[in-house]
């Protein structure tokens, strides 16, 4: 008789808290301590660097690091250690409002490049186990454990354990794993047992460990989705489950509905996708004070060529041209608008980035100050399989009469 074919196991890996993880490789002195990280980085942090040169960094004392209470700007915080999360500081948070819950925290700026080097090195350790694996992020994968050997045994706890040892091993990080029959399970089930855990759920485990969350923690379900189910008076995936796939249908729509019946049963055959191609890439910055068009009008001109600049250096660096471009502002009064426009052939050119850009700028309202400004470039190929055209102009934007400045605009840069 042919063997039965094995089960399908899941796993989501998650790095904890990973920004700050990594800071704390350089700094162990820091070790168990409240820190956010957020913000690039300030004089404050230079003169650190500055006044400690002479010295290896994990001798910097503890007293020399900024706190949180002293921060003045706009920055968000990217994640935070697990004893300033017991403040209830946490990622996208602002961190002048963080300061109020935690004034006492340390504060350290985002390096992404040093983020980037170990987000490649732990992923690269996790091929060598387990090669089917679908990067989603800095900090996170899906890893197929079914065919792998050590997959199956204990429900896949014995491979998550092997990965977990050798990414603490090789880089001194720690992460969670939770292991299930599918995607969606195993997303939720890497944040039962953080940090450094390990969870394994299986299908008949879904009525008493996965009904009883709260609907936000079915990846799919925002805050708008939230808020409309509490309404209804559905609190926990259980709740979700309970009812009707055509009740849901109706009040949620027919694909979402359908979709959130099925997750609250823990259905979900997505398969682990190894390579995925970016659909485009794109730079943003945060103001530390508004700026306006006119009267900051050198400032807003270098960090808009700048952004430009390192759009194009993404591109190049991960073999990529687009042909759409566009642009991204926030008022000062959060009011956020885009335009882009598509030219004729694909580019990795940070002047011709910056000259189309520049064009939808003028499409855009320029009376209120800025908070952010944003450059991307759509409709990515690789560079070897993208055509040139021979055209010289590019066409006026789709659904746009031209791209000449419209009343009420301010011809910038």
């Amino acid at each position: 008789m042919p063997a039965d074919p094995p089960i399908r196991r899941i796993a989501h890996l998650d790095m904890d808290a990973f920004f700050a993880s990594v800071e704390l490789l350089r700094y162990p002195q820091l070790r168990g301590l409240p820190i956010v990280i957020g913000g690039g980085r300030r004089k404050v942090d230079e003169i650190i660097r500055e006044k400690y040169s002479d010295r290896p960094l994990s001798e910097i004392p503890v007293e020399a690091f900024p706190l949180l209470k002293d921060y003045v700007g706009r920055g968000v915080i990217t994640t935070a250690t697990y004893p300033a999360r017991q403040f209830g500081v946490g990622s996208a948070m602002g961190m002048m409002k963080a300061a109020k819950l935690a004034p006492d925290a340390l504060v350290l700026p985002v390096d992404f490049d040093e983020v980037r080097k170990y987000s490649r090195q732990f992923k690269s350790i996790i091929r060598e186990i387990a090669p089917v694996v679908e990067d989603r992020g800095v900090d996170e994968v899906y890893i197929d454990f079914t065919e792998v050997p050590g997959g199956q045994r204990e429900g896949g706890r014995v491979l998550a354990r092997l990965i977990q040892k050798a990414i603490q091993q090789q880089t001194g990080l720690t992460c969670s794993i939770g292991v299930a029959p599918n995607k969606l399970i195993a997303k939720m089930a890497s944040e039962f047992n953080k940090p450094n855990g390990i969870s394994i759920v299986y299908q008949d485990d879904v009525r008493t460990r996965i009904w009883p969350l709260p609907v936000r923690k079915i990846n799919g379900i925002g805050p708008k989705a939230e808020v409309k189910l509490h309404k209804l008076h559905l609190l926990t995936v259980g709740d979700i489950a309970a009812q009707e796939r055509e009740w849901l249908v109706d009040n949620f729509g027919k694909s979402y509905g359908a979709w959130m019946h099925d997750a609250a049963w823990g259905r979900d055959d997505r398969p682990v996708v190894t390579e995925s191609e970016p659909v485009s890439m794109s730079r943003e910055t945060t103001f530390d004070r508004d700026l306006h068009a006119v009267r900051d009008r050198a400032e807003l001109g270098a960090i808009f060529t700048d952004l430009c600049r390192q759009v194009a250096g993404d591109l190049q660096r991960k073999g990529y041209v687009g042909k759409t471009i566009g642009i991204k502002l926030r008022y000062d009064d959060f009011r956020i608008a885009t335009r882009d426009q598509t030219i004729d052939h694909f580019t990795d050119d940070p002047k011709t980035i910056r000259q189309v850009a520049g064009q939808c700028l003028k499409r855009v309202q320029l009376e209120r100050r800025l908070r952010l400004l944003g450059v991307r470039v759509g409709k990515l190929e690789k560079a070897g399989a993208a055509v040139e055209t021979a055209a010289n102009e590019a066409p006026a934007p789709d659904g746009a009469d031209t791209a000449e400045a419209r009343p009420g605009t301010l011809d910038l840069f």
